[in-house]
């Protein structure tokens, strides 16, 4: 293909860059034994970015080739695992951003997928490593359950169902202040990389501006 423009080249160099870069971030995140929760925070932001620079089929080239250096780097199954949720989450962002879709739209379709892709990558790396991960989740949810009955000062045994639920809204909630950090994030930086999100909604501008 014969580049012509500016903006051609652009799209070639943006999407290599970024790319690349979310890609180290997702494998130090996977081998490093610290930083993991700042890590976790920028992973979904270059993909994102590079939606609101370049565009929906530039931002697909971007995490195409991310994808792509993941087999190469960490294997067949480890690599695409970058997508749940990081990747899908970092492209429906980009793209509610790109289409000036409100917070509450982004931020709560952001937490469905986020949620479900937290499910998706607890399977599977149960399936890598042969135990049932989801046993660390139950656990976390059973011990908030017992704090909780010791703080009113009950004996109770919760139910096995009561259990599960709880760890499932323990996910969401996770979610929940996981992608509304990103929006945080993503509204302080993004402006001074010459792209910008929409305004957050009233109810929570004051809670935005707080943060920053």
């Amino acid at each position: 293909m014969k580049i012509t423009k500016k903006s051609q080249a652009l799209d070639l160099i943006e999407p290599s860059y970024l790319a690349s870069l979310a890609s180290l971030l997702w494998i130090a995140l996977y081998y490093l034994p610290i930083g993991g929760a700042l890590l976790r925070l920028i992973l979904p932001l270059p993909i994102s970015l590079l939606q609101l620079r370049r565009g929906t089929r530039v931002a697909l080239d971007g995490i195409f080739v991310q994808i792509l250096l993941l087999i190469i780097l960490m294997g067949p199954i480890r690599g695409p695992l970058f997508l749940f949720p990081y990747g899908i989450l970092s492209f429906w962002l980009g793209w509610c951003w790109l289409k000036n879709k409100t917070w509450w739209f982004s931020l709560f379709s952001g937490i469905l997928i986020g949620t479900s892709g937290f499910l998706i990558r607890v399977f599977a790396i149960s399936i890598l490593v042969g135990e049932n991960l989801w046993i660390l989740v139950t656990r976390a949810s059973y011990g908030l359950i017992q704090k909780f009955a010791s703080i009113i000062d009950i004996s109770w045994s919760p139910s096995l169902t009561l259990i599960q639920v709880v760890a499932i809204l323990l996910v969401i909630f996770q979610e929940f202040v996981y992608v509304l950090t990103i929006h945080i994030i993503a509204y302080a930086v993004f402006p001074r990389l010459k792209s910008s999100i929409p305004q957050p909604p009233n109810r929570i501008s004051g809670f935005v501006d707080l943060s920053l």
